[in-house]
């Protein structure tokens, strides 16, 4: 009876993660504290062999997406571009590629991910990162910042990053870095970081954090998933190596969140860039806001489709 006991007054301290049988009491408590949790070797070789490939063909512009991003690092002029997977660092949008998108409907992500958003489970944000060894001037990292702030859907605590290293990732190709807790604060304002040369379009960073924060790097190895929170601070380190740091994730939220209004917020500023480009990148006629880009974005990948 204690134990039953215990287990229920966990049960009722625990904010960030659902009841559940995947994660062990150890796991739960490490997330509530923490913000994150790691899963090793949680995705096959296979599986991400098969992501590389499809990335390749995107990148040599064999197969075309509706919806797809495709980015390049802002220190690589257009007159350089051709197609290659040297010049992209990064796709986003994906969930019109078969391929890429299967990551989102694994079962084994999609298994772990209902931990934190329960059974109704939509794909919210999907990206391939494939970061560049840097140019010398910087570009190549990541300014600290938290994914809420690009989100108009709450609540936070009913939304999940899962992040895979495609390979070996440490401090020397830039691993993700994270500051352990901070997903219990709120939402900071965002802005593109005072660095000296140049920022990549939408790496907004936290303008006010505390410097004396833990931090701690994400050492992993292929197929290594880290699962995080939307307020959890993170960002990346520069790739200091002559390869492409690759990863591969999605944020999913629980089909019961609902969209808000940023406008009056700090997210107001992204708002303004995320429609500016989606006009120019869709040629969008009418009048849109954040919700509709993201409405647009959304897939159900478990359950039932509600809100988002």
């Amino acid at each position: 009876m204690e134990c039953s006991h215990e287990s229920q007054f966990q049960s009722r301290r625990m904010e960030y993660t659902q009841d559940n049988s995947v994660l062990t009491l150890q796991q739960r408590k490490f997330y509530e504290e923490n913000g994150f949790l790691v899963i090793k070797k949680l995705v096959s070789d296979a599986d991400i062999e098969r992501f590389r490939n499809e990335f390749e063909r995107i990148c040599r512009k064999e197969v075309k997406p509706m919806g797809l991003m495709v980015m390049r690092d802002v220190t690589i002029a257009k007159s350089e571009y051709v197609p290659s997977e040297k010049m992209i660092t990064k796709v986003q949008d994906f969930q019109e590629d078969e391929e890429l998108f299967r990551y989102c409907t694994l079962p084994e992500i999609l298994k772990y991910v209902e931990c934190f958003t329960g059974p109704n489970i939509m794909a919210m944000h999907t990206m391939l990162i494939n970061k560049p060894p840097d140019s010398g001037k910087k570009t190549s990292r990541h300014p600290l910042h938290q994914d809420l702030h690009y989100f108009p859907f709450r609540p936070s605590n009913n939304i999940v990053c899962a992040w895979t290293a495609m390979e070996h990732i440490d401090r020397n190709n830039g691993c993700l870095v994270v500051l352990p807790g901070t997903h219990k604060g709120s939402l900071k304002p965002h802005d593109y970081p005072q660095w000296q040369g140049a920022v990549n379009i939408m790496f907004h960073g936290i303008q006010d954090y505390d410097e004396n924060n833990t931090r701690v790097h994400l050492v992993m190895e292929k197929g290594d998933t880290v699962f995080f929170h939307p307020l959890l601070i993170h960002g990346s380190g520069r790739n200091k190596t002559q390869g492409f740091r690759k990863a591969i994730s999605c944020h999913f939220a629980s089909a019961n969140c609902h969209y808000i209004d940023v406008k009056g917020t700090s997210q107001e500023n992204i708002e303004k860039e995320v429609v500016r480009f989606a006009n120019e990148l869709f040629k969008v006629k009418q009048d849109i806001n954040l919700k509709d880009v993201w409405r647009f974005r959304a897939r159900l990948v478990k359950g039932e489709r509600f809100n988002l």
